[in-house]
């Protein structure tokens, strides 16, 4: 039971990510490159239980279109600012799709999930912000 205090007591370490950050921007770029729709980002930074200061959220209409832009991220992240994702999850199926930067996990979602989930409303604390073209 101590671990789960010493957990729901964290501080998030203060980071200088921000939406101007390079990998913040090579991200949505990476998206908006794919043709990725309805981009939004959900800033987490003042909420004591995020595990991330953003997430990004944006919709795939098919999986071929999901892959590629998880992908694109992969390879222009590591392109632009050199880092690699620490965690990648949702390539089997390719509904959802979820690229973690730690400070930033991005989420791609073919309709239905993205319909079924609703991580904006979940998550509703947190000022959201489009990122359309």
């Amino acid at each position: 039971m101590e671990h789960l205090t010493l957990l729901s007591n964290r501080k998030k370490p203060s980071t200088k990510l921000s939406k101007n950050s390079k990998l913040f921007k090579t991200i949505i770029k990476a998206i908006q490159d794919k043709k990725g729709e309805e981009i939004m980002s959900l800033d987490l930074r003042k909420i004591p239980e995020a595990v991330a200061d953003f997430f990004i959220v944006c919709t795939a209409n098919s999986s071929p279109q999901c892959k590629a832009i998880a992908d694109n991220i992969d390879d222009l992240v590591y392109a632009t600012c050199g880092e690699k994702p620490f965690k990648q999850e949702g390539y089997q199926s390719l509904q959802w799709v979820l690229v973690d930067y730690v400070d930033v996990v991005i989420h791609i979602m073919q309709p239905t999930a993205r319909k079924f989930y609703k991580l904006e409303e979940m998550w509703s604390d947190a000022e959201a912000t489009a990122h359309d073209e």
